[in-house]
């Protein structure tokens, strides 16, 4: 029989859980289920711990997280925090079934994807990224140094801060993500990210062509990018930032396929004369 003191997960237990999530969300997956074996793996220790004894109750439960589960990895350790919280009141007697954990991942995969997609992809991961181009100018691995050492500890511990804190709200933590607070949030970071977005874009990226008209004297009656300059500065930056955009988000297009046509224009370009990279042969 299962034992009827109040149960209490342990710090171990927690520690395991959470790691498991945080090198298991996006290593152990597959196109049809995404994250949902990373989730799975990281309730195996809290189930274990939980129901010692009753090897059909471990399975029973488990069997709730075998359900497509896919959100931002980082901001997505509050999900799994919550969800061992559930899991030890549920054990403890509280009327909480598979199906209501369930309602809950569901319900905040898309509130914490849009929330971390923001403010992770699109504002911190481009704000150390303009730090670290800044650090690694004229080939110093500065640079790079800082960003693999900074960002990895960002990730670590801060999932792990959003792991504890989930477990420590439970069903608090939902009634915010999905609440008017959780919104406004969202809203607010998306503007925020855009900004930022926005920064990079005109500090890093420079798109400018080379192309010039000449009469039959050689003498140059035409230079695009100077006429270009006077009308609207940056307009070829903007029109291939668009251009990637739009392969991306409207034909679906995966980045890595973005880059390669992006080179493939640039390599027609450079053999036609509309860019100059500069190079000395």
């Amino acid at each position: 029989m299962e034992n009827t003191d109040t149960k209490k997960l342990s710090h171990k237990t927690l520690s395991k859980s959470f790691n498991l999530w945080f090198w298991g969300a996006l290593t152990c997956s597959s196109q049809a289920q995404l994250q949902t074996f990373g989730y799975l793996c990281s309730m195996l220790p809290v189930i274990k711990e939980l129901y010692p004894n009753n090897i059909q109750q471990q399975k029973d439960n488990l069997q709730a997280y075998t359900a497509f589960f896919n959100t931002n990895p980082m901001l997505g350790s509050i999900i799994i925090g919550t969800t061992a919280s559930l899991e030890e009141a549920r054990a403890n007697g509280m009327e909480i079934d598979g199906q209501t954990i369930n309602d809950m991942r569901v319900g905040l995969m898309g509130p914490i994807a849009g929330i971390g997609d923001s403010l992770i992809d699109g504002t911190l991961i481009p704000i150390l990224l303009s730090i670290a181009l800044g650090m690694s100018r004229n080939g110093s691995p500065v640079g790079a140094i800082f960003y693999i050492v900074v960002w990895d500890l960002i990730a670590y511990f801060g999932q792990r801060f959003l792991y504890f804190r989930g477990y420590k709200l439970g069903d608090q933590a939902v009634e915010f993500l999905v609440g008017k607070q959780g919104k406004a949030i969202r809203r607010a970071i998306a503007i925020v990210g855009g900004m930022v977005v926005g920064g990079v874009l005109a500090t890093w990226v420079n798109v400018t062509t080379s192309l010039q008209l000449k009469d039959s004297t050689g003498k140059v009656f035409l230079d695009l990018q100077k006429q270009l300059d006077s009308i609207f500065p940056g307009l070829l930056t903007v029109i291939v930032t668009l251009f990637c955009w739009w392969l991306m988000a409207k034909k679906r297009v995966s980045s890595i396929w973005t880059m390669v046509i992006i080179i493939g224009i640039a390599f027609v370009g450079v053999v036609l004369g509309v860019f100059n990279p500069g190079l000395q042969y």
